[in-house]
């Protein structure tokens, strides 16, 4: 029993120790990444429409790893076709990443 209260007591005594500033750390890293969630992809059959990226790279890579398209997006909302490729793919931009899979 003394020793479940001990280990109970360190435990807490670790846990209550954590300092402010990295508790700060981790909520701003938080809000980075609400804002790059602001980014969209969507798919709808063979394409691929991506909102609120305006100024970054659509970057469209194989599961083996190998880029297939890379397209600027120039919009709020652009519409990328697909048309040629099936199978899955990995969708990055900016920070944002989405698995895909083209019928």
């Amino acid at each position: 029993m003394r020793k479940k209260l001990l280990t109970l007591s360190v435990i807490a005594g670790l846990t209550l120790s954590v300092p402010l500033q990295v508790m700060a750390a981790e909520f701003e890293a938080a809000v980075s990444e609400q804002i790059d969630e602001q980014i969209t992809i969507t798919v709808v059959q063979s394409a691929v429409i991506v909102s609120g990226a305006q100024g970054e790279l659509l970057e469209v890579v194989s599961l083996t790893g190998k880029k297939v398209l890379e397209v600027k997006v120039d919009s709020p909302s652009q519409r990328v076709e697909l048309n040629s490729l099936k199978g899955c793919y990995i969708l990055k931009v900016g920070k944002v990443v989405r698995k895909i899979t083209l019928r």
